[in-house]
């Protein structure tokens, strides 16, 4: 593996690249860094795999840690670039998923097939509304109470099944030390999920017309034990809006992490070669 940097616009990214052969299979998350795919890289030796830590995450430095996709999507691009330009394959999960959505769309050229995994898209669903209530909820407690307190009701939230009902807004406030969170408020109102800097995310459309247009392969995939879920049922409803229906993943929102890497890398590499089966000789 070697470690290299890139400068964008008003960052200094870090990306990993484990060098094998073939197309560079590039693994993307938001609010994860290049380790939080350590597992599943493992599981490609025979590829050239790139994991990057976005702005504001790990190794990366930058003068704004904000999350808006477009910002995010520039980032992956100068990245690709430094590789030697596309296309690549990418897998990209949650928050990362929608930024290679807005890649795709503004880049076309950049990758040739991308499997979504679980973009957290809430503008797509039945209930929007209630979801941005629900999310906004945990941003409100984050402010209030700090970290501890915000991530409990975060991940509350990630876990609820189905709409977001008064049921959901009828529950207690989420105990921090039962998902093993520091109760006390160490101060800090940065985080890149629960702050505004998170603003920009939420309420991201993709452009389907961009995404149908471009030479992309789009695959977007969900866990089959998280189908029910926030992630899962926006994975669901973008699959939908891309006239396609999700693909199941094994595990859940975080199938591609510890012990189900091994099943999770089994179903994306058939998933990256049927676009190759596909592909025009």
């Amino acid at each position: 593996m070697t470690t290299h940097t890139v400068a964008s616009a008003d960052a200094v990214l870090v990306y990993d690249v484990d060098v094998a052969g073939g197309r560079p299979l590039f693994m993307a998350g938001q609010h994860m860094d290049a380790s939080g795919f350590a597992e599943l890289a493992a599981c490609f030796p025979e590829r050239t795999v790139v994991r990057y830590d976005p702005r504001g995450r790990g190794r990366s430095v930058c003068g704004h840690a904000g999350s808006a996709p477009a910002a995010q999507a520039r980032d992956v691009h100068e990245v690709v670039q430094a590789l030697g330009g596309g296309p690549v394959d990418m897998f990209a999960a949650g928050g990362g998923a929608i930024t290679a959505l807005a890649l795709v769309a503004a880049f076309p050229g950049d990758v040739a097939t991308l499997v979504a995994h679980e973009p957290p898209l809430a503008a797509l669903l039945p209930d929007a509304s209630a979801a941005f209530r629900a999310f906004t909820g945990c941003m409100e407690v984050y402010e209030r109470k700090g970290y501890g307190a915000g991530m409990a009701a975060f991940l509350t939230m990630a876990g609820w099944r189905g709409e977001f009902t008064e049921e959901y807004f009828a529950l207690p406030p989420a105990d921090p030390a039962r998902f093993g969170l520091p109760v006390e408020d160490d101060g800090g109102r940065d985080d890149p999920l629960l702050s505004d800097r998170s603003t920009g995310v939420g309420d991201f459309r993709p452009d389907v017309t961009a995404l149908r247009a471009a030479p992309t392969r789009v695959v977007v995939a969900v866990g089959e034990d998280s189908i029910e879920t926030f992630t899962g049922r926006a994975a669901v409803a973008t699959a939908a809006a891309l006239g396609q229906e999700a693909l199941r993943f094994p595990g859940g929102h975080h199938g591609f992490r510890g012990a189900g890497a091994p099943a999770f890398a089994t179903a994306l590499r058939a998933a990256l070669d049927a676009g190759e089966a596909k592909r025009p000789t």
